[in-house]
Order: C-alpha cells, then structure tokens, then sequence
C-alpha cells in the first residue's frame, strides 16, 4: 500500500509541523500498514490555532457577503475536481467505497453552494415600540472564532458544514480533523485555501488520539473561541457539553443514533426491503443515520424478512483500495469486530436469531440481520456502527410507536405504509429530528434542518437553521437624545 504522508498542520494559510515535531499514525484496520503520517498538535499550537483565528475574525467579520459567496462558490468547484484524490484517500484511511467518496464530495460541493446562497440572508428586523420617535431593531451578527470537531465516517459532508455554516455567517473556524481520517480532512481544507480564504480565516489541526482529551480542552478554554459545533459519539458529547458549559460557550452537538425504520401492516415490502437494504448496509452501516432497528408489523415481518435476508446476501465483501465498486469493505477499526460480536453472543444467547451473515473476523464482516431482538438484549439500543441490523417484530401500530420510541437515541427514523394519513401519524409520534415516510433513514440536503433529539444532541444543521446557531441575536434603538427620563 502507498502512504500518504501529512505532516503539517495550516495556520494562517501556512504548512508548519507541530511545535514539539511530532507525528501520529493512521494504519490499516486490515493489513495493519501505515497509511497517513499526521502532524500531533500540542498546546501550543492549539493556542496558536486560536489566536490566530481571532486576529482573522477583525477584518473576515467586515467582509462583505458577496465575497462570502464568492469563495465558497469557487472552493465547490475546486472540491469536484479532487474526488479521485478523496476516493484514493477515503478507501485507504477509512474504508471507503467509491460509491460513498463520491457521495461525499458531490454532497458537499452542494451543501457549500446552498451555504452560498445564505450570504444574503442573515438578517435582522424591526419591532415595535411604545417609545415615541424610536427606531426598535434586531441585528444578527457573527459570533467570533468557532471551534469545529468532526469524525471520520462522513468524513467530506460533515467536515464541510462544519466549516462552511460558520464561514458564511462571518466566523472564523479552528478545525480540528479527525486522527482516523487526516488525509481526508486536509484536502477538503486545502479547496478553502485555494478558494483564496484569508490567512487565518481556517485554522487546521491535528493531533494524536491520546493528546485529544488536552488539545480539545485547550481550544475550547481559549478566549477567541466562542462556539464549538461537534459531530461525533453521544459519550464525547456529553464531555464536550460539559466543557463548554463551564466556560459559558454556546455548543452545536450532533450525536449517535439508532435509527428506527418502522414498517405499517399496509408497507410495499419490496420497496421497504430497498430503503433498508441501503440504510443497513452503505458504508458498512457506520452512518450516524443507518438503519440499526427495523420495527416490523408481525403480520408482515416473516415476508419481509425472508425479502431482506435474500438481498443482504447479494452484498459483495471486497477491499475497496483494490475493488471501488464493492458494497462491503471494512470497518474502520480491528476493535470493531470483536465488540460487534459480543453484541451478537449476548443477542443469540437470549433468544435472537441469525438470519443471515454472522460474526466478524477483524474489522471484515458480511452483511448481517439479526432477528426477534427484544428489549433485554444489548443490541436492542447499543448503536452497533457496523454492516448489522436488528429485527424487533411488534404487534400492532401502537406497539410499533412504542418500539420506535424505546430508546435514548432520536436522530433518523423512517416509517412505510400506504396509508398515508397513518404513517404521517406515525411519523409525528416518534421522537427523531427527522422522519421520512416511504423513504431511507440515511437522507441529507442542505436546505432542510438537521440535528437530533434525547441523547442524540442539540441544535440543527444546514437549512437557515444555521444561522441562528453561528450568529448573535442583538437588540438596537435608535432614540432621540433628548427624551425624558422620570428621575
């Protein structure tokens, strides 16, 4: 295997390695060879990464939004002309088929046009008052220098908005890549630079897993920084909330899942088979969206079961450095396996069925459905972040809601059936940021909000949702001087 090789971190548009010099690795979940070599920011670098991202924030907060515009337009064009280079890197640090490098890329170059377009659309209002002679107005302002941490399973998408939202609004961005996927990371970074983002303006970082813990602490304590949007598990979130609470700072989390598909008595079964078979299984089901939990109507279930094994079976396992087409590549990590199949034991021990597939060998698994999962069972609500679905079978509608319901998670969910009016009501009764009727748990435009409820976070993504989280709300009067004052 070729390595690719990162050893800088960018600060004020400059490669510079980090202060102490040194390196983390990013190696193989397979082979075990070393993939991407990556710069291991300290303090001082994260400070430095802040500082200078507040000294950007004076004249980019100024900068007018056509240019704002401008810039991300242009580094949209410049992202997809690099999707071979994102391929080539995606399928050796992460895993990743081609099928979903390029639905990264492509889905970000539009997400950063949609941002575009919000440039103009940042906007205040007037509001009554009783004050004579007084102009009452609110203002939306930029907020400051914005800390953005992403994690590697959606690498290009979530990166880009995280950086793109803040952007836009006027911010400045500390982005702080992920150590699984740094290569990745820097080269949608580089299409901002070579958009022609002011020096400082974005900052990137790196650094080892095992100095997270300090760098993030660090970045989120600095005094330019004043937000923190993270993408990642519901246990770092909690951890980054708490951070961020005790210095006050305003938090964008968007957490785990485990998305619900709920198919009615009534569902078109061969069209539910199809949003699961790609809700399960796209990118080996390592999406905080996939489809970890089928709630299916016992009066249907054993059609659709039968339906659903036969399709997973299909899936090809293949590596995708050597085969892009494939379905199936590895999971991200060699400890994935082993926890994956302690979920299956416990499962199999207490009562489930395997219906097809079954254990992993290393981070190399088949598609896997796991049927008859009930409450007592670790699998039931523990998100497995693999090619695994579970089948939880319920007795009515009712049951099915309650099902859907019954966990701490609320991201994705969808719900089939040909009765519209029910299915909507379904729909509304679920405890889910977003629920889509006859249609996958694995959706995304950049147009629409996009965020979680329970122990999935808080506050939204894309849409003209983002502009309240990455702008200040201020109240302005205009009255004359010269009004009397009782006292």
């Amino acid at each position: 295997m070729e390595t690719t090789l990162i050893t800088t971190l960018v600060i004020d548009n400059n490669p510079v390695a980090a202060a102490s010099a040194a390196t983390f690795e990013r190696r193989s979940p397979v082979t075990n060879e070393l993939v991407t070599t990556g710069a291991a920011a300290k303090l001082e670098d994260a400070n430095q990464a802040a500082a200078s991202a507040g000294r950007a924030f004076e004249s980019w907060s100024l900068t007018g939004p056509t240019e704002r515009r401008r810039i991300l337009l242009k580094a949209a064009d410049i992202l997809e002309t690099k999707l071979p280079a994102f391929a080539e890197t995606m399928a050796k640090e992460i895993g990743a088929s081609g099928l979903w490098a390029g639905f990264n890329v492509m889905a970000s170059a539009a997400l950063l046009r949609e941002a575009a377009g919000l440039a103009t659309q940042i906007q205040g209002e007037t509001i009554s008052t009783d004050k004579p002679n007084t102009l009452s107005m609110t203002l939306r302002q930029p907020v400051g220098a914005i800390l953005s941490i992403v994690p590697w399973n959606g690498p290009v998408i979530l990166a880009a908005r995280a950086i793109a939202y803040p952007l836009v609004c006027g911010n400045t961005v500390v982005f702080r890549a992920s150590e699984t996927s740094p290569r990745t990371h820097a080269l949608l970074a580089e299409a901002f630079y070579e958009a022609g983002l002011p020096p400082g303006v974005l900052n990137f970082i790196t650094n080892a897993p095992d100095d997270a813990p300090e760098v993030i602490s660090a970045l989120i304590a600095h005094p330019a920084i004043r937000r923190v949007n993270f993408t990642g598990s519901t246990r770092v979130g909690r951890i980054i909330a708490k951070e961020c609470a005790t210095h006050l700072k305003r938090c964008l989390l968007e957490l785990g899942g485990k998305a619900p598909m709920v198919i009615l008595d009534d569902a078109d079964i061969d069209s539910a088979v199809s949003a699961a078979i790609f809700g399960s299984f796209l990118y080996q089901g390592q999406i905080c969206m996939s489809t970890e939990r089928l709630v299916v109507d016992e009066k249907v279930a054993d059609e659709f079961v039968a339906k659903f094994a036969e399709r997973a079976k299909s899936l090809p396992v293949a590596d995708p450095i050597t085969n892009p087409g494939c379905v199936i590549g590895p999971m991200v990590s060699q400890q994935s396996g082993p926890r994956i199949n302690g979920l299956i034991t416990d499962a199999v021990n207490k009562g489930a069925k395997l219906v097809v597939g079954g254990y992993a060998d290393g981070a190399v698994m088949s598609a896997t459905i796991v049927d008859h999962v009930t409450p007592e069972m670790q699998i039931y609500d523990e998100e497995t972040f693999g090619p695994i679905t579970t089948i939880v079978r319920v007795k009515d509608t009712e049951s099915a809601v309650k099902a859907a319901n019954d966990t701490i998670y609320g991201l994705s969910a969808a719900v089939f059936g040909r009765d519209t009016t029910r299915a909507l009501n379904v729909a509304r009764r679920i405890d889910s940021g977003s629920v889509h009727i006859n249609g996958s748990t694995v959706q995304n435009e950049p147009q629409a909000p996009y965020g979680g409820m329970k122990a999935s976070g808080y506050g939204r993504f894309d849409g003209r949702a983002v502009i309240d989280e990455f702008t200040e709300l201020k109240w302005v009067t205009i009255e004359p001087a010269s009004q009397p004052y009782p006292i």
